[in-house]
């Protein structure tokens, strides 16, 4: 098996993007090898990883650097070199993901309203999302105990708040965990939860998956939420307070005026940010004494691209495709309703990209140019 897998070939074409330390999927052809393979190009020797997903396999690898209208050769070789990645490891109410021995996130399945991933490190192996209300650290906010790291839900769904968290309020049940993977490139899982009305009552059956990667100076979270209606219509209010939600480390936050910023794929900053349409949306500032950044890419066939941010001076960095009222004035209430119908299901896709540095020096919009548009991929 292995000896075909040498005799095969791919040439990675950047013809509409320039890839520098970016994930790339290609498509497997062929048998899977038993051993651990990696890409050549002549002395380079980039590690691989096949995934199997959707009934089809793939091969993924992070593109070191590929200038756009470049075109690179690898063949496909056993690696003859360990390479240490990613390790999971399933506990009584988290998944833990560590990447070369050191915590990278966990998703958190129980003891809350809602599934979420705490703690989440960025490119400087330091907690780049705040720690309340999950810990009491010294300095922080502890306002909206709700915002938990990085989660999904939305606070108005067939009526019902899902978005904060006490009586009255929806919740969000973990029912089990499809796969969980993980290897030299990247750490993978996939988990069944359910929405449920006060009264227990579920309306929305959710799968959710989450995809890890690193490189020496980036973190990558692909985060994917397929809702599906249960036994009736579910209908998904014209609120700001939602979606796809992110607490920043308290540190970064604009409003402590210590090297806070938001930008966005317009250029708008800071405040004037808050409910404006675009692709991506970058959250800068210090932690623990370097600059680091928390960039959420929206994806192409994501409900109403480009998206609306929720995103606030005080640590709030939320994708909201619903609150169309509240993000442009004169709309009236409802104006951003969504109703999905009985069996019917909608997906969201999200990249959370960690890098270091400001917005423009990090390259941020070059780092979504490469997420909208893959590279051509041609094996041979």
């Amino acid at each position: 098996m292995m000896a075909a897998a040498e005799s095969m070939r791919i040439s990675v074409a950047a013809r509409q993007a320039e890839y520098r330390q970016t994930p790339i999927w290609a498509e497997w052809r062929g048998v899977p090898p038993q051993s651990p393979i990696a890409l050549q190009r002549s002395a380079e020797l980039i590690p691989a990883q096949v995934v199997e997903s959707a009934g089809k396999r793939y091969l993924v690898w992070i593109e070191p650097e590929l200038p756009r209208g470049k075109t690179h050769h690898y063949a496909i070789r056993p690696n003859p070199r360990p390479t240490e990645g990613f390790t999971h490891k399933l506990t009584e109410n988290a998944l833990q993901i560590a990447y070369k021995g050191k915590p990278f996130t966990a998703y958190v399945l129980r003891g809350a309203p809602k599934p979420y991933l705490y703690p989440v490190y960025g490119p400087n192996d330091k907690p780049i999302t705040r720690h309340f209300p999950m810990q009491l650290v010294q300095g922080e906010r502890t306002d909206h105990p709700h915002h938990r790291s990085v989660w999904f839900t939305h606070g108005e769904v067939n009526g019902v708040d899902f978005w904060t968290e006490g009586a009255g309020r929806g919740v969000i049940v973990h029912r089990g965990l499809e796969k969980a993977e993980s290897g030299p490139v990247l750490a993978r899982w996939v988990a069944r939860n359910q929405w449920q009305l006060p009264d227990g009552k579920p309306i929305l059956d959710e799968t959710t998956e989450v995809i890890c990667y690193a490189a020496p100076d980036s973190r990558w979270l692909d985060y994917t939420v397929a809702l599906t209606a249960l036994d009736a219509d579910v209908k998904f209010g014209d609120t700001k307070e939602g979606t796809f939600g992110v607490r920043v480390a308290s540190s970064m936050e604009v409003t402590r005026n210590a090297g806070g910023q938001i930008v966005n794929a317009s250029g708008q900053r800071d405040r004037e940010a808050w409910g404006k349409r675009a692709t991506w949306c970058d959250y800068t500032g210090i932690v623990e004494g370097d600059t680091v950044g928390i960039a959420i890419f929206d994806h192409l066939a994501n409900l109403r691209h480009p998206t609306y941010w929720h995103v606030r001076d005080y640590g709030l960095f939320a994708a909201n495709p619903f609150g169309v009222h509240d993000f442009e004035a004169g709309k009236p209430k409802g104006t951003g309703d969504y109703t999905l119908k009985k069996g019917e299901t909608l997906t969201f896709r999200y990249r959370l990209w960690l890098h270091r540095g400001r917005t423009e020096e990090a390259g941020v919009a070059r780092q979504y140019e490469a997420y909208r548009t893959p590279p051509t991929l041609i094996w041979r």
